[in-house]
């Protein structure tokens, strides 16, 4: 296991690098990262503050600094300290002006503008945090997405995901011996999705949250008998109602927001 101390020096809030930085550290094994971030580096006292710890650390550097006289500083810096330093929109950057025939302008923190995109976002995270594990099922058809799936399949984080993408996501949990809420059977806005998850996987994580909390394991929340009639119940309720079905039992939050986006999408289009 290697260790790597990866340094991301924003002039806004460093949302752009950390997806970037995780997204490149996830294609090697066996690297133990931590991650850094510096945001809203836009002056030269903030900089030396950069350097000076990098000075201390050493490291790998991604930055997103438009600022001509900044980026000199941070690479002149680094290259004193023999520290590689990479500014990844720079190429992309780069290509996309000579392609579009324009000229690059130089705004910081740009791309996290409050435009109406960024107001769509936050709405769509009120909504996801309002209507998380069955609540305020009264406006579930104002919801863009409706997860329904037994404990611990994911709902609230994968809900929590789609919020960051501006979709209104909702999701409502299906427990034994209890009725799903009358609300799920009237709407007809919404795209209801049901997740699935392999028995013998959902007893491991609710035996480790049982443990986490300290809780008794003699129950059928952890019996894998009938933890898998919930499975199965669940599997009628989707089949009865040709509700899509994602199985998120070796999927990342992410992959399974992204498999929702494409359904979302495609019935979208189909709209239109």
């Amino acid at each position: 296991m290697r260790d790597l101390k990866l340094h991301l020096v924003s002039d806004s809030t460093g949302e752009t690098l950390i997806h970037m930085g995780r997204a490149c550290i996830a294609q090697f094994d066996d690297v133990n990262m931590e991650e850094k971030l510096w945001s809203m580096v836009r002056n030269a006292d903030r900089l030396r503050e950069v350097l000076d710890v990098i000075e201390i650390q050493g490291g790998f550097v991604l930055y997103t600094l438009v600022d001509p006289d900044m980026c000199r500083q941070l690479e002149t810096g680094c290259a004193r300290l023999q520290v590689p330093c990479i500014p990844v929109l720079d190429p992309v950057i780069a290509a996309l002006g000579k392609f579009l025939g324009a000229e690059v302008r130089a705004r910081p923190g740009h791309q996290h503008i409050m435009d109406a995109e960024y107001f769509s976002r936050i709405e769509a995270m009120q909504f996801a945090l309002s209507h998380d594990d069955g609540q305020s099922t009264w406006d579930l058809n104002e919801a863009d997405v409706i997860l329904l799936g037994v404990s611990r399949t994911s709902k609230t984080p994968t809900c929590i995901y789609l919020a960051n993408r501006g979709i209104k996501a909702a999701n409502v949990p299906i427990v034994p011996g209890c009725p799903i809420p009358e609300q799920i059977f009237e709407v007809d806005q919404p795209l209801i999705i049901g997740l699935n998850k392999d028995p013998k996987r959902l007893v491991e994580i609710r035996r480790q949250r049982l443990r986490l909390l300290d809780q008794d394991e003699n129950t059928d929340y952890v019996n894998l008998e009938a933890v898998s009639r919930e499975i199965n119940d669940a599997r009628r309720l989707y089949t009865k109602h040709n509700w899509p079905t994602i199985n998120v039992s070796r999927k990342s939050i992410e992959e399974t927001a992204a498999q929702i986006l494409h359904l979302y999408q495609r019935r979208e289009d189909f709209k239109d």
